[in-house]
C-alpha cells in the first residue's frame, strides 16, 4: 500500500488514543496504516474476549479489507446472506438478501466481538509493536497547550499517575465516555427507551438455512433476534447462535440488579416461553447459553460537536445509538478512516479534526435519530400494526431511506472512492 507521510515535522504524528474497544483498536490500525503513531491507552487490565454477537455491515467490512484483515476476518466470521423479518409466530414478515448476495462487493459479516476484538488487538501489536496498547490505565483527563495536548491516567495497579504527550487525542472510550464528559460536563447520564435486552450465546442446530439474521415480533420490548455467529465444526453439528430477547421494564425503572446483570436459565425460559417461532428451540437456548446478561437499552442526544482543538470523538463516544438497523460499530470503523485521511490531507491537527466532525458527526447524528424511530424495524413495528405482510414496495422503501442515511446502499458503498491513505488522494468531502 503506497501511503503518504503523516503530516508534521519529519517525525510521524503521534495521537494518544483513549479505549481499548472495537472503534480504539481499528482506530489504532487506521491512525497506523495512514503514517501515524497512535498508542492505545484502556482502563481494563486486560483484553479479553467477552461478549456476544456483533454485525458488520459491507461498507464497514470494505474498510477493514482496505486494512489487510480480510483474511483474518474471514476466518472468525461468518457472512449471512439474508434478513429476515418475521411475526411472533415466526411466519415472514419481509425478507431481503445481505452483502455479497445484494450485490455488495463485500460481504456482511456476522462474528463474535470478543473474538473480533482479539482480531484488532493482534493487529494493532504486530503492526504497532506489543507495547501499543497499555492496559490498566483509568484515563482521568487532558489539557490542550498550543503544540500538543497531554493526557493523565491513573494506573490501576499501582496507584500511580501517567502522563501521556501527543499531537491529537481521541476519545473512543464508549457510550460512558470519559472525554466526552470533559467536554461536555453537564450533559449527564445516558438515555433509555425502557427496553432492556437479554443476550446470549448457545450452541444450536442451524436456524433456518444457516445463514440469515431473524428479528421477530413487533415493537421494542416484543422482539427476539437469533444469528449464527460460528459455524459448525462439521455439516451435522450445532452453530454458535447468538440470540436477544428484548423485555420491558418500563420507562423510568432500573434494570434490577443493575446494567449486565446475570439472567438465570430459569428465568429466560420464562420470558421466552411466550413465543413460539417453529424453527428454533428458544428453550435449548435458555439452557445452552454459557451465560445471559441483561443490559438497558441506551443511547445519547446527538452531539453539535465532537472536535475540540486537538481532541475528538469517534465510535459509541461520539454517537451511541439503540441497536436498530445493525450500525452502531459499523459506523464506527468508517469513523476511524476518515478520521486518518482527514489526518493526512492536514498540515493542521486542528483543521483535520473540525474536518472529520463535518464529514461525519451529521451522517452519523441522522442515525441516531433514525434509530429512534426504528430504524429498519419500523418496518415489523408497523406490519404488526397493520395485521400482516406490508403491500409491495412498502419495506423495502423504508429499508432503503434508512441506508441512504449513511451512505451504506449498493450503489453508494461500491462507487465510493476509498479512504485509504495515498500520496495523492482524491477529496471526498
Amino acid at each position: 500500500m503506497s501511503v503518504a507521510p503523516a503530516k508534521g515535522e519529519g517525525r510521524p504524528m503521534k495521537v494518544t488514543v483513549v479505549g481499548g474497544g472495537i472503534a480504539g483498536l481499528t482506530c489504532a490500525v487506521s491512525l497506523h496504516a495512514a503514517g501515524f503513531e497512535p498508542r492505545v491507552f484502556e482502563a481494563a487490565r486486560t483484553v479479553e474476549a467477552v461478549g456476544v454477537g456483533i454485525n458488520l455491515l459491507p461498507h464497514a467490512v470494505r474498510e477493514l479489507y482496505e486494512l489487510g484483515l480480510d483474511g483474518a476476518l474471514e476466518s472468525v466470521a461468518l457472512p449471512p446472506h439474508r434478513l429476515s423479518y418475521r411475526d411472533r409466530t415466526g411466519e415472514v414478515v419481509w425478507e431481503e438478501p445481505l452483502g455479497r448476495a445484494a450485490g455488495y462487493h463485500w460481504p456482511q459479516y456476522s462474528v463474535h466481538r470478543g473474538r473480533l476484538q482479539m482480531l484488532l488487538l493482534a493487529a494493532v501489536r504486530e503492526r504497532l509493536g506489543p507495547d501499543a496498547v497499555r492496559t490498566g490505565l483509568l484515563f482521568q483527563g487532558f489539557e490542550q497547550t498550543p503544540g500538543g495536548v497531554r493526557a493523565h491516567f491513573l494506573d490501576r495497579s499501582s496507584g500511580l499517575p501517567v502522563v501521556d504527550d501527543a499531537e491529537v487525542l481521541v476519545g473512543a472510550d464508549g457510550i460512558d465516555s470519559a472525554v466526552r464528559a470533559q467536554l461536555f460536563p453537564h450533559e449527564g447520564p445516558s438515555k433509555g427507551n425502557g427496553v432492556h435486552m437479554w443476550r446470549g450465546v448457545a450452541p444450536h442446530p442451524q436456524v433456518l438455512d444457516g445463514l440469515s439474521i431473524v428479528v421477530a415480533g413487533g415493537t421494542p420490548g416484543a422482539k427476539f433476534v437469533a444469528y449464527p455467529i460460528e459455524g459448525p465444526a462439521t455439516g451435522a453439528g450445532d452453530a454458535l447462535v447468538n440470540w436477544v430477547l428484548e423485555v420491558r421494564h418500563g420507562p423510568s425503572a432500573p434494570p434490577p440488579g443493575g446494567p449486565g446483570r446475570r439472567v438465570t436459565a430459569a428465568e429466560a425460559r420464562a420470558g421466552l416461553s411466550s413465543w413460539e417461532l417453529p424453527w428454533i428451540d428458544l428453550a435449548r437456548l435458555a439452557e445452552h447459553s454459557s451465560a445471559i446478561y441483561e443490559y438497558p437499552m441506551l443511547d445519547r442526544d446527538p452531539l453539535p460537536r465532537w472536535s475540540f482543538g486537538r481532541v475528538t470523538l469517534l465510535g459509541d463516544a461520539a454517537h451511541p445509538m439503540f441497536p436498530m438497523g445493525m450500525n452502531g460499530g459499523s459506523q464506527s470503523i468508517v469513523d476511524t478512516r476518515v478520521l486518518a485521511w482527514c489526518l493526512a490531507q492536514e498540515d493542521d491537527p486542528v483543521a483535520a479534526l473540525s474536518r472529520y466532525d463535518r464529514m461525519r458527526r451529521p451522517t452519523v447524528n441522522a442515525i441516531v435519530l433514525a434509530n429512534r424511530n426504528l430504524g429498519p424495524e419500523e418496518i415489523i413495528a408497523r406490519a404488526e400494526e397493520h395485521g400482516g405482510a406490508p403491500p409491495a414496495g412498502w419495506a423495502e422503501r423504508i429499508a432503503t431511506r434508512y441506508k441512504r442515511l449513511g451512505r451504506a446502499t449498493v450503489g453508494q458503498v461500491n462507487s465510493d472512492s476509498s479512504w485509504t491513505v495515498r500520496t495523492i488522494a482524491a477529496d471526498r468531502e
